[in-house]
């Protein structure tokens, strides 16, 4: 029977079945949804609700992908041309080089793509079903054909469905269809099979986003016999491209450009100094060998990967590597309130109605709890007033309450705000489900951000009630009337100022005011409608706490410190969000607050010029949020902005760092967004920020090593045949060098410790990519001795033994590359304030190249290859004396020339590694 089920289901034109057909077709109801061994038995036979897996590259692809790089061509161009002519060791020695580098490039790729598979476990979405007649939230790869799909605004569907009823369901399938307008879905059955897709607005289609509205749908495809499983898209990918790798391809182009001139001036020149053209030809592989820096690929695969699996396991799931960039950079920081700044667990603490306050005790979204009238529990039942109110309040919420069995606590789904009035209906005895059943509804105008309230039409015995709860403003603008006693009195100037002065109390402590109205009428309506919500009676509102998380006022202090402003925006009132905005140590004395009134009066310059001073935005939309966001560019500030809904998704694509909402956040927020933050936590957004300077550092640390020592050997030949003076090394001797300093130390300092104080400490850049203007400056301080030392030494023994010369300066460039090693591990702390062992890789790296260097000048095979020859305890003394000159060179520099912003050389208290 399954077989042909899974038959039908892949077959059958369900835009043109009506709703009772596919009930039994699919085996359902949709009352109830699946049993749970039902769900299982579907799961084993239609598989995961998944596309295919992405294929990744086999490791050979990967090898030989090392060798695209355009710097490593050149080296195999060279290698080839020296086979030819017979050079054959140094042809040897470059193919030995690029192989390890291949190998070791091919080690790293692998374990990077590992990584960010294993990322895509952090990115799952989940689904709202119907099992066995309760609500549960799972996995929405376990979504089977025949599921009851419960649709709610801002999520993604799961799975193709039919929808069985919409209320307000708006669906964006541009993704799908190429349709930019939302799509208005109904129930209505078509007749016409071959009906366009864009045109089945009783169906809905896995991977489209809800735009507004909510509905329910059963599931009929699911996977690859989706719409988008059909045609092969990809809907979630991690994507590659960023700043950082255009800054590489342009340090790469300038690396090549440079290899270009000083080639063709030193082949000119060494012509005319009565140099062979197979020496000067030799002369020239080395110069390229000497400049490129063929292990940068390697490491700059390796410090993102495990910076971006760093993140992950501090709750921070990259989605787009140019986010790295764009965290070490920022200087502001616009967070949401909800689930950012608080918890995200709203829980009722205040109800005020008929002139009464009463107290809520409870936590969480656990329905137990008190309810209290001056310090004494009271039974709710006795109080008419609240029994309406509550009735109400309820009606009017889409949320809903479920217990997890397998975590063993209460989760809701839905509005978190409306999610809190439900558990409230619960501890005074009237469940959601009893009340929905008692009081059917008929339609509904779901919530949005410009209306700011939520409405729905109920069935009564003698006619139909509009149950509305929404801000306090929007609400009491409506009312013409106020409940008091039993009865609907009218609502005079001195009721609402009353009414105002208690919800302006209850803003004051933090709480978000939520008020609740109905309006009778007398006849059953058939359809709810704008104009309906009018003269309304006024019944109280809700007080709604929202925990702030204990750790946030300690985050925003390490935040400022670091140079880089808070602001928060709220959808609260202005008093609600100043008294939070208080606790969370964001708003302080003297600050300003701009409400969503004012943004809309003030032009772009006005808003920008008052945003020094402004740390909160009250009563914000999420329309007016591109406003703030642009507001701060035009600044020149680099912003990252934290958003959860639908309408958050322009504001977190224009912000230079969007930052998505795992678990509160609509699943098209957080594919607008550049980073993730897996637990909602402010903290988790000053984790990121600090693994996303040190990873930005690291490469820039790395970077400037394999240029400075490259430089430094550039030079060193250059002087000598601009001078007459013969190669102070051999092609092959540069390849050895290279490969004994540059392949096992430009790795090893990739591994250097994250600095402690990494927020403490200026970022700037001179905005002329990652090889900015103080590593230029390093690279001259760092690359002269070098020269200078290395031509030296030369020079003084070559007329007497050529050999032993250019051994020396092999040896004595080899010290000044591990010495360079040490100076790039800080750009502003003296190294006899590092800690030598606090990076074992380094330490290792150092022991292993100087083990392999004494193999180089002793041991015979070396000699022969390398053409060294034995050099005296006293020569050795003379190389490390002059290579320590590069130690005091950048000693000097820091000594007199501290980068701007930063810590001193001698500043005691740090203890940082960069």
């Amino acid at each position: 029977m399954k077989e042909q089920e899974q038959q039908q289901t892949t077959a059958v034109p369900w835009h043109t079945m009506p709703l009772q057909a596919i009930e039994d077709t699919l085996h359902t109801e949709f009352a109830s949804g699946l049993s749970f061994d039902e769900s299982r038995k579907r799961l084993a036979t239609y598989g995961a609700n998944q596309l295919a897996e992405e294929k990744y590259d086999s490791i050979v692809t990967i090898f030989f992908r090392q060798f695209a790089n355009p710097l490593i061509a050149i080296l195999l161009i060279s290698s080839v041309v020296l086979l030819v002519i017979q050079e054959l060791s140094d042809a040897v020695i470059i193919m030995v080089v690029l192989t390890f580098n291949a190998i070791v490039g091919t080690i790293q790729e692998g374990r990077a793509q590992k990584t960010l598979a294993a990322l895509k476990r952090f990115a799952v979405t989940n689904a709202i079903v119907l099992r066995e007649g309760k609500e549960r939230i799972i996995p929405d790869i376990d979504v089977v054909p025949g599921d009851i799909l419960l649709i709610q605004e801002g999520s993604k569907i799961p799975a193709d469905a039919r929808v069985v009823e919409a209320y307000g369901l708006r669906i964006d399938e541009a993704a799908l269809t190429g349709e930019s307008g939302p799509i208005d879905k109904q129930t209505k059955t078509f007749k016409n099979v071959l009906l366009p897709i864009a045109d089945r607005t009783n169906m809905l289609f896995k991977g489209t986003a809800v735009l507004s509205g909510n509905g329910i749908a059963v599931a009929v495809e699911t996977g690859m016999r989706t719409e988008f499983g059909k045609i092969s898209v990809a809907i979630s990918k991690i994507e590659s491209d960023m700043p950082l790798k255009r800054d590489i391809a342009s340090l790469s182009k300038m690396i090549l450009a440079a290899v270009g001139i000083i080639s063709v001036t030193l082949f000119v020149a060494g012509i005319l100094f009565g140099m062979g053209v197979l020496q000067m030809f030799i002369v020239i592989v080395s110069l390229a060998v000497s400049v490129i820096p063929e292990g940068l690929p390697i490491v700059l695969t390796l410090v993102l990967a495990n910076g971006v699996w760093r993140m992950a396991r501090r709750k921070a799931l990259v989605k787009r590597l140019h986010a790295v960039e764009a965290l070490g950079q920022t200087n502001v920081i616009a967070v949401d309130k909800t689930g950012t700044i608080t918890k995200n667990e709203m829980v009722v603490r205040l109800v005020y109605t008929d002139s009464t306050s009463f107290a809520v005790t409870g936590d969480g979204y656990t329905p137990e709890g008190s309810i209290l009238q001056s310090d004494a529990t009271i039974q709710s039942d006795h109080y008419p007033s609240l029994v309406l109110f509550n009735r109400i309040g309820a009606l009017s919420a889409n949320a809903h309450i479920a217990y997890l069995e397998s975590e063993k606590r209460w989760t809701m789904s839905g509005d978190p705000t409306e999610a809190a009035m439900v558990v409230f209906s619960s501890k005074c005895g009237d469940t959601k489900e009893a009340l929905d059943e008692a009081y059917p509804r008929i339609g509904e105008i779901p919530f949005n951000a410009s209306a700011k309230y939520h409405a729905t039409l109920i069935a009564e015995k003698n006619g139909s009630t509009l149950a509305i709860a929404g801000a306090a403003e929007i609400i009491i603008a409506a009312c013409k009337k106020i409940r008091e006693g039993g009865k609907d009195v009218a609502f005079t100037k001195a009721r609402r100022e009353a009414f105002e002065k208690a919800y302006h109390d209850a803003s004051r402590k933090g709480l978000r005011v939520i008020a609740v109205a109905f309006r009778e009428f007398p006849a059953k309506k058939q359809h709810i409608s704008l104009e309906d919500v009018s003269t309304l009676t006024l019944l109280g509102f809700y007080g709604i706490e929202d925990t702030i998380r204990s750790e946030v006022k300690q985050a925003v202090e390490r935040v400022r410190h670091a140079g880089i402003r808070v602001v928060m925006i709220t959808g609260d009132h202005k008093l609600t969000g100043e008294a939070i905005g208080r606790k969370a140590g964001i708003f302080q004395e003297g600050d300003e607050i701009i409400t969503e009134e004012e943004l809309k009066e003030l032009t772009d310059e006005q808003l920008a010029g008052r945003l020094a001073r402004v740390t909160v935005f009250a009563r914000v939309s999420a329309e007016h949020k591109m406003k703030i966001v642009q507001a701060y560019k035009r600044r020149g500030e680099i912003i990252a902005m934290t958003g959860d809904g639908v309408n958050d998704a322009a504001a977190l694509m224009a912000a230079d760092l969007g930052i998505g909402m795992g678990k509160i956040g609509t699943d098209v927020a957080k594919e607008a967004s550049d980073i993730i933050l897996l637990d909602d936590n402010f903290s988790s957004i000053v984790s990121a920020i600090e693994e996303g300077r040190s990873i930005v550092r690291t490469i820039k640390r790395v970077i400037l090593y394999l240029v400075s020592t490259s430089v430094g050997e550039v030079l060193t030949v250059s002087a000598a045949v601009l001078f007459g003076f013969p190669l102070p090394l051999l092609a092959a001797q540069i390849i050895w060098l290279n490969l004994v300093t540059d392949g096992f130390l430009d790795i090893a300092l990739a591994m250097e410790p994250k600095p402690t104080d990494v927020l403490s400490r200026a970022f700037d850049r001179d905005g002329k990519g990652i090889y900015d203007r103080l590593m230029k400056q390093r690279t001259l301080v760092m690359a002269l001795p070098m020269a200078i030392g290395s031509l030296g030494l030369f020079t003084a023994f070559f007329q007497d033994d050529l050999a032993k010369a250019q051994t020396l300066t092999l040896i004595t460039l080899a010290f000044f590359q591990w010495f360079n090693a040490l100076n790039c591990r800080s750009e502003d702390t003296s190294i006899a304030r590092i800690n030598p062992f606090s990076n074992p890789w380094l330490v290792a790296a150092l022991s292993l190249v100087a083990v392999l260097q004494l193999l180089a000048v002793y041991s015979p095979l070396m000699q022969t290859l390398l053409h060294t020859v034995p050099l005296s305890l006293q020569e050795w003394g003379i190389a490390i004396a002059v290579a320590s000159t590069i130690i005091l060179a950048e000693e000097l520099r820091k000594l007199l020339f501290p980068k701007k912003g930063q810590l001193t050389l001698w500043n005691h208290s740090s203890t940082s590694t960069l």
